[in-house]
């Protein structure tokens, strides 16, 4: 940013975080819950995309400017209508989960020794898992077994991330704001079950809930 907060149009990584905040601005306030277009998936794709490209500039590890871009992938696919395009989605998203489970991994203190307190964190991430899956049970028709394995692995990823080191706790926090937009997610489209009565809050809830994960995670490894 230039002198006075303005931007400055010589630094790519601040035009790829404006980007990034107009993008998801845009959609979270203006698009989200329209029907599919190519607009509406370009501004959804864009925000997560230019993250990346970001963390890209900014010598962030390859494996977490992979996962975003996968993300973004994920995003776009969402974007469409959920009978066509949920399924090429979720695999987006699980292999961007992969990546971010493999990033914890590598960066995971060798020393840190699970105590009480993430010991409970573990064991409250499982029941919230198994709750999950016992709720929407009924509902998941042919996308059972993707859907199990989408949870096992957004809680694995989760739960990896409380094995950083404490400074990492942006990384912690996105991952739990990232399962929980997931399951707000699942039971709105599995159930068809909303937020205090409201689509609109749904989509807010479920959107920007997914847009601190993915800011949370890169801030844990890059100074934005």
């Amino acid at each position: 940013m230039g002198p006075g907060g303005t931007l400055n149009f010589n630094d790519p990584v601040a035009i790829a975080l404006s980007v990034m905040a107009l993008a998801m601005l845009a959609y979270g306030l203006a698009l989200v819950g329209r029907a599919p277009s190519l607009l509406r998936t370009v501004v959804k794709t864009l925000g997560v995309a230019a993250l990346a490209v970001a963390a890209a500039l900014l010598q962030a590890p390859w494996l977490l400017v992979a996962a975003l871009a996968v993300c973004a992938v994920g995003d776009a696919f969402l974007a469409g209508r959920p009978e066509r395009w949920l399924p090429a989605g979720m695999v987006a998203f699980l292999i961007g989960h992969a990546l971010y489970i493999a990033l914890f991994v590598a960066w995971k203190d060798p020393l840190l020794e699970p105590g009480p307190v993430r010991l409970a964190a573990f064991a409250a991430l499982a029941a919230v898992a198994v709750t999950l899956l016992a709720f929407l049970w009924k509902h998941l028709g042919v996308l059972r077994p993707a859907v199990v394995l989408y949870v096992i692995v957004i809680s694995a990823m989760t739960g990896f991330s409380f094995m950083l080191d404490a400074t990492f706790w942006p990384a912690m926090v996105g991952s739990v704001a990232f399962l929980a937009s997931d399951a707000v997610l699942a039971v709105s489209l599995f159930r068809g079950e909303v937020l205090l009565g409201s689509t609109r809050i749904t989509h807010w809830t479920v959107w920007f809930l997914y847009c601190a994960a993915q800011i949370g995670i890169t801030a844990a490894f890059v100074s934005l």
